[in-house]
């Protein structure tokens, strides 16, 4: 099973749904079109929103790490953050806003404890490039790397429940290994969760 269909698997029929970096609104699209949910976007990027619009959708341009005040709490069933949190100047705050929003909150992080990103930076000494991390460090916009590991401290520290959690390999699919021990072999981890 890859991202998208847990997802929707994790988003129940006719939810209200808001996605903070939306992109595209690709994941807005299906989940419009195939579990007939309500969706709005919020994105900071033009193109994008300009890509939103063209699909239909309800998007709103907005910086998140500015805060998300106009959002009343529990006003989502559903919220969704897809590798957007290391991009934030504040990722705690975002976390502790986008729990507040949502009944409960989907987030999708890439783990730089993944094995071939720790053998790139021993071997070659560099910043790795990765299918999760796919830009030089100078052009990335992620700013705050983590593990699953400091993830998962992160949400214990802030009292933010995990329901349910889900490990892929670099292919984007569930695999034994990332499941086995997924701070080693998961290229990217998605949680379900809960304030």
């Amino acid at each position: 099973m890859d991202t998208i269909e847990v997802i929707k698997k994790w988003v129940e029929r006719n939810s209200e749904v808001l996605d903070l970096g939306c992109g595209d609104g690709e994941i807005l699209k299906i989940l419009s079109r195939e579990s007939e949910s309500t969706v709005m976007g919020v994105e900071i990027n033009q193109e994008d929103i300009n890509s939103c619009i063209k699909s239909g959708l309800n998007v709103i341009q907005q910086n998140i790490d500015e805060g998300l005040e106009n959002f009343g709490d529990k006003s989502f069933d559903v919220v969704i953050m897809s590798q957007t949190i290391q991009v934030l100047k504040e990722p705690k705050k975002a976390l502790m806003e986008v729990t507040r929003i949502g009944k409960e909150s989907i987030v999708t992080i890439p783990n730089f404890g993944f094995l071939s990103t720790r053998l790139s930076l021993l071997f070659s000494g560099k910043m790795p490039v990765t299918g999760s991390l796919p830009k030089n460090w100078h052009e990335t916009d992620n700013i705050h790397l983590c593990t699953i590991k400091d993830f998962e401290i992160l949400c214990n520290e802030s009292s933010i429940n995990i329901i349910e959690k889900r490990f892929f390999n670099s292919s984007g699919n569930e695999s034994l290994l990332a499941k086995i021990s997924p701070n080693l072999f998961a290229a990217t981890a998605m949680y379900k969760i809960s304030q």
